[in-house]
């Protein structure tokens, strides 16, 4: 790494670099609510003392996307602290302000507006927690950027494509190129970059002359195939990168051999989880930089609350736990406070050598309880050390210790990855699989449409042919009707021929009432000519002399019961003589004929005669409708009843 002096001339940077401060978090806990208040101010003071140019934040300035009032006012106050005053700006800017922050009703930078009187310019890109949301995609940053005290970069206009246009810094001979990229979801920058949609501009005026300093906030540590973004991924000509997100400090720079670049990771400044990468002790960066070459130059915190953690595998000390014992739960239970009297005691003696840091310390001792040991109640331990640490109710964690299968990614070539052509890449994502789910619902739609015409049309089509066959069914009802009326007429006249000439008046009465009918069904309309048919399908039947034949059209029809028959023989005993019949012809025909006019038929069919022997009786009745010819063992009581009165 290049080194330069410390020295300040007109042609070295100072910044101060800081990263992931999370203002707010447990703002509402009794002991620890002031903490990241508290060292946002040293962080500010530091800059302040060492005279920096600006401030580069590299996201999670705050830890909540909607901060409290409480947090947004202990921000506002701060900011104006220390980075308002008249001290003069030793650098200028070359690039077009517009463009690097086109999304602020204010594209310039703060220490330019005349209404403003900025010390220490800030700059900052947005993190995973206070990123931009909502549908005009404001975010915390901006409320700073408004108000004139904060600058805010890095923004990516679209999810499709992301062209980075560096800040042109310049200082006396020294030129910087700031790049920046707030914080995207982790698997589409990664698709993004793969199919090569990542682009970051350089200055078209000798390129080789600027120091490139990139400001990202994403997963550095793989926690999947695709959660996070390699560093093969990024630029070769980029000079120092500052890499936000990940909380364990390794701020001193790392080279990457593949892309000849160097990694600062500042790291957290307040401990946001109580795992192994906090504990490492928090630091915030000098950076030095003139020429091509530059300095780090580490500033340990004094304000963060001491932190100490240690681990315990009981399984290792078999001298000391066995589980058979049943007094081994007691047995762990003090070896734990034993531990964590260890901690403290160490704790308190860091925090003797510095008085500015919190007076209780956090602790966490973790304990593999793997091996057939039993964990005791973690809420009736802590109760020890309610006034002797800052989280006295997670000091105890017991786990399981499982063995994973370390996964070799040495093999894999991120180079060749990001230069094999867009359209071998991972062109699948979650927007073409949400218009692809659209188009087969489309198409799923239009088909069940046509379905539903075809079926309308269908429908129609069977309805018309329907109403065709009725009606031409119709005209043959009309057909059969007329044609039975006459042939009606016959036979009643070939009956009066039979008849005896005893009975001249009742054999006129008969044909004069059927051809009355007759003349009648002729001017009826096809339903009532369809009831009187009823009556004259079976004498049509049985005229063996007749030429023509015609098939019978079915009628439902009303039948009489017994009950009824017997009342009008007791009704009318002078008309003894009298049958009523109704002969009901079944028929596979589908033609229904109702009429009002049904009851009136019934009473047209109801014909009287008076027999004078049992022969001519029954030719009158057989010409009249009636038929017994087969079922003589079948009871019939219109013809029991007229025996009975014979005799």
């Amino acid at each position: 790494m290049s080194t330069v002096n410390s020295q300040d001339d007109e042609d070295t940077f100072k910044i101060l670099i800081a990263t992931d401060i999370h203002l707010g978090y447990m703002e509402k806990d009794p002991v620890r609510g002031n903490d990241t208040f508290v060292t946002f101010n040293e962080i500010l003071d530091n800059a302040q003392k060492n005279e920096v140019d600006f401030v580069l934040l590299g996201g999670d300035l705050f830890h909540d996307n909607k901060p409290s009032r409480k947090t947004i006012h202990a921000c506002l106050q701060s900011l104006r602290k220390y980075c308002m005053g008249d001290r003069p700006i030793q650098f200028e800017i070359l690039s077009d302000q517009a463009v690097n922050f086109y999304n602020s009703m204010f594209p310039w930078v703060n220490y330019q507006d005349e209404n403003l009187n900025i010390s220490i310019p800030v700059f900052s890109i947005h993190g995973n927690h206070d990123d931009p949301t909502g549908a005009d995609a404001l975010c915390a940053l901006d409320i700073l950027s408004c108000a004139g005290l904060l600058n805010h970069f890095g923004r990516s206009a679209s999810v499709e494509k992301i062209d980075i246009s560096p800040i042109l810094l310049r200082k006396g001979r020294t030129k910087i190129a700031l790049y920046g990229l707030g914080a995207i979801p982790d698997e589409r920058l990664y698709r993004m970059f793969v199919n090569k949609q990542v682009t970051m501009l350089r200055p078209k005026e000798d390129e080789d002359s600027w120091f490139n300093l990139f400001v990202i906030h994403q997963n550095r540590s793989k926690h999947g195939a695709t959660n996070y973004i390699p560093e093969q991924f990024l630029d070769d000509f980029i000079n120092l990168v500052v890499w936000g997100h990940e909380h364990e400090c390794k701020i001193a720079p790392c080279k990457n051999e593949q892309q000849c670049f160097y990694v600062s990771q500042p790291g957290s400044s307040v401990v946001t989880s109580l795992s192994p990468g906090e504990a490492v002790k928090k630091h915030i960066g000098l950076l030095h930089v003139r020429g091509k070459k530059m300095k780090m130059q580490k500033i340990a915190l004094e304000t963060v609350r001491t932190f100490y953690m240690e681990d315990i595998v009981l399984a290792d000390h078999p001298d000391l736990f066995n589980p058979d014992n049943p007094k081994v739960t007691q047995a762990i239970q003090a070896f734990c406070m034993e531990k964590v009297e260890m901690m403290l005691d160490n704790a308190e003696r860091e925090r003797l050598g510095n008085p500015r840091q919190p007076g209780k310390p956090l602790i966490r001792l973790r304990v593999d309880y793997a091996g057939g040991f039993e964990p005791f109640s973690v809420h009736r331990f802590s109760q020890r050390y309610m006034d002797r640490v800052a989280n006295p109710k997670d000091i105890i964690h017991f786990f399981r210790h499982r063995e994973q299968k370390e996964k070799n990614d040495n093999d894999l070539n991120f180079g060749k990855l990001v230069s094999r052509p867009a359209s071998e890449g991972m062109t699948l994502r979650v927007e073409d699989l949400v218009k692809q789910y659209f188009q087969t619902a489309e198409k799923v739609r239009k088909f069940r449409e046509s379905r539903k015409k075809n079926a309308e049309e269908e429908d129609e089509e069977v309805r018309e042919a329907m109403t065709r066959a009725r009606a031409h069914r119709s005209e043959d009802a009309v057909l059969v009707t007329a044609s039975s009326d006459e042939e009606a007429m016959d036979t009643g006249m070939k009956g009066s021929g039979d008849s005896d000439d005893g009975f001249p008046a009742a054999a006129t009465r008969g044909r004069g009432r059927a051809r009355g009918r007759a003349r009648g069904a002729r001017g009826q309309n096809p339903t009532a000519r369809g009831s009187s048919q009823r009556r004259r399908g079976s004498s049509g039947r049985e005229s063996a002399t007749s030429s023509r034949t015609y098939k019978p059209v079915s009628v439902p029809a009303k039948n009489m019961s017994i009950m009824d028959a017997f009342r009008s023989l007791k009704t009318d005993p002078l008309n003894s003589s009298k049958s009523y019949s109704e002969d009901i012809i079944d028929d596979d025909s589908d033609v229904e004929v109702v009429s009002s006019a049904a009851a009136s038929s019934k009473v047209n069919l109801r014909l009287s005669f008076t027999p004078s022997l049992g022969k001519r009786g029954s030719q009158s009745q057989t010409s009249r409708g009636v038929d017994f010819e087969s079922d003589e063992d079948e009871f019939d009581p219109f013809q029991s009843t007229a025996t009975s009165r014979r005799k």
